[in-house]
């Protein structure tokens, strides 16, 4: 049976939220920048919260929240991924969990790999934890981005320690291939290389595209390898705090082991109770009406550009709710979210921020209303003709 899609509050209700969406600009902008949805809670994540509320439960997060179980549970049910429970701690958020694994895992001044254009945080958390960025951008095919796996080679045998590879990819929504993370994954054991994977945007990969964890493309990934992850992307939770760090062998989970109690107790309980909330089975059919609208939204989408901006370069992302497009051609400069936000008033994600290979680019969010999408590709497309 196909899923009803999701439909989004009215703007004037949205307006009432106060995280940054809804903060940063005034009334009169459209906010389609921050990765944050416009949708209601998973009814079972809404359920859970107003319980703890109307106990009073806003205590210290236990030392088993249920979290790793619910994990696995999930990764299980979606990605025929079998993951050891005890291979599994908590923390704050993804970021948090990356630098604290780079930590682990490099010495002071140790490369550390990036696929540009890449999520922005990626060089921060890198440089906190005392590493130093080595850029290998991904590969344009002209039909789709892929890891460059030659150039990572060389990235690796020139001494960089660790890799932070984003599964799926933010901002162009690609889905690695499990022979391109296999291959990844020989070439990291050869050199001495551990590879964390960001996979915060894995439940958002579209039905017909399939999600392969990197601790599951093959067995040397699972000897290296870690993945870190949260339900806060997918389920809009990103101000609960809560992100799930995974090993994939005895040795990288003792990694984890080995990690301040500190890292752990940084879990918020509102976020581990909305987490395994939303790794529940409850918590499926609204993920499969969530996929159904950002479906309907990301082909809306090309059709909007190609009709007002056909100068516009798109491709239709395979997942998450976050489009990667190219305005170099409409001579708005390397930055173009800036003229639009002056001009149009709709607020893009700056191409920039995500490396040099984002110059003429923004990253629009779409998981909003259809009319919140035409409207906004509407004004931009009034400024181009003006």
């Amino acid at each position: 049976m196909t899923p009803t899609p999701l439909q989004a509050p009215p703007l004037e209700q949205l307006r009432q939220r106060s995280s940054t969406k809804w903060r940063t600009y005034p009334d009169d902008v459209l906010p389609l920048f921050v990765a944050e949805l416009d949708f209601d809670l998973a009814p079972a994540i809404t359920q859970v919260l107003q319980r703890a509320v109307l106990a009073g439960d806003t205590g210290y997060t236990p030392p088993d929240p249920g979290i790793r179980d619910a994990f696995a549970g999930y990764a299980r049910r979606r990605w025929n991924w079998d993951v050891a429970p005890e291979r599994v701690r908590s923390t704050g958020d993804v970021m948090m969990g990356v630098v604290e694994v780079l930590r682990r895992v490099i010495t002071p001044g140790g490369g550390v790999v990036i696929t540009p254009p890449v999520y922005p945080p990626f060089g921060d958390c890198i440089e906190e934890a005392g590493g130093v960025v080595i850029r290998v951008p991904l590969s344009d095919t002209g039909a789709a981005w892929r890891l460059d796996l030659e150039g990572l080679e060389r990235a690796f045998a020139a001494g960089a320690s660790a890799m932070l590879l984003c599964n799926p990819h933010n901002p162009t929504g690609t889905v690695h291939a499990r022979d391109d993370l296999a291959a990844l994954a020989d070439m990291a054991e050869r050199y001495g290389v551990t590879v964390i994977s960001d996979e915060i945007h894995a439940p958002l990969t579209q039905p017909g595209v399939t999600f392969t964890p990197y601790l599951d493309a093959s067995p040397a990934a699972a000897r290296h390898g870690f993945a870190v992850t949260s339900a806060s992307k997918t389920y809009n939770l990103a101000g609960l705090k809560c992100a799930v760090m995974v090993a994939g062998s005895d040795d990288t989970a003792a990694v984890l082991a080995g990690l301040p109690a500190e890292v752990e107790w940084r879990t918020g309980l509102f976020g581990a109770l909305a987490n395994v909330a939303a790794f529940s089975p409850q918590s499926d059919d609204w993920l499969a009406s969530l996929l159904a609208a950002l479906d309907d939204n990301r082909r809306l989408l090309a059709d909007l550009l190609a009709e007002q901006l056909p100068a516009a370069r798109y491709r239709v992302p395979e997942a998450g709710f976050l489009a990667w497009v190219d305005l170099t051609g409409l001579g708005w400069g390397d930055n173009p979210a800036a003229t639009i936000l002056r001009e149009a008033k709709v607020a893009l994600h700056s191409g920039p921020a995500f490396g040099a290979e984002g110059a003429g680019h923004v990253r629009i969010n779409f998981g909003c209303a259809p009319e919140v999408l035409r409207e906004a590709i509407g004004r931009i497309g009034a400024l181009a003709r003006a």
